[in-house]
C-alpha cells in the first residue's frame, strides 16, 4: 500500500526557511517521480516543484523558482523541499505525490493529471 506522509510544516516569519519532508512507505521510491503541491484557502491546487525518479530533472512554479529547492534520498525513501525565503503568499497545505510515469514532471505537471498516492499535507503559515 502506497503511503505518503508530510512534515515540517509550521508558522514561519517572511524571509524565513522551513524545510518539508515527505516520507514513503509501502513501495520502493526509487521508480516514481514525485510531485509538491500546495493549496491555500479558497485557491484552486497549484503545482509547485516536481523531481524525475532519477532527480536529475527538476521543474519549478515561476512563483518559486530560486527561492524553494526539490531533492530526494531513495536510500532514505523520503524528498524535501527546502523553502527559502518565504512570504505571506506561499502559505498553503503543502502535498506530495508520486507517479510511475517518467514523463510526467515534462508532460503532466504542474496538473495533478497522473499523481497518485496523495499524503495528508502540511500547513506552511508565512505570517509576521
Amino acid at each position: 500500500q502506497l503511503q505518503l506522509v508530510e512534515s515540517g510544516g509550521g508558522l514561519m516569519q517572511p524571509g524565513g526557511s522551513l524545510r518539508l519532508s515527505c516520507a514513503a512507505s509501502g513501495f520502493t521510491l526509487d521508480y516514481y517521480a514525485i510531485g509538491w503541491f500546495r493549496q491555500a484557502p479558497g485557491k484552486e491546487r497549484e503545482g509547485v516543484s516536481c523531481i524525475s525518479s532519477s532527480g536529475d530533472s527538476t521543474n519549478y512554479a515561476s512563483s518559486v523558482k530560486g527561492r524553494f529547492t526539490i531533492s530526494r534520498e531513495n536510500a532514505k525513501k523520503t524528498a524535501y523541499l527546502q523553502m527559502n525565503s518565504l512570504a505571506p503568499e506561499d502559505t498553503a497545505v503543502y502535498y506530495c505525490a508520486v507517479s510511475r510515469n517518467p514523463a510526467v514532471c515534462v508532460n503532466s505537471w504542474p496538473r495533478a493529471l497522473g499523481f497518485v498516492s496523495w499524503g495528508q499535507g502540511t500547513q506552511v503559515t508565512v505570517s509576521s
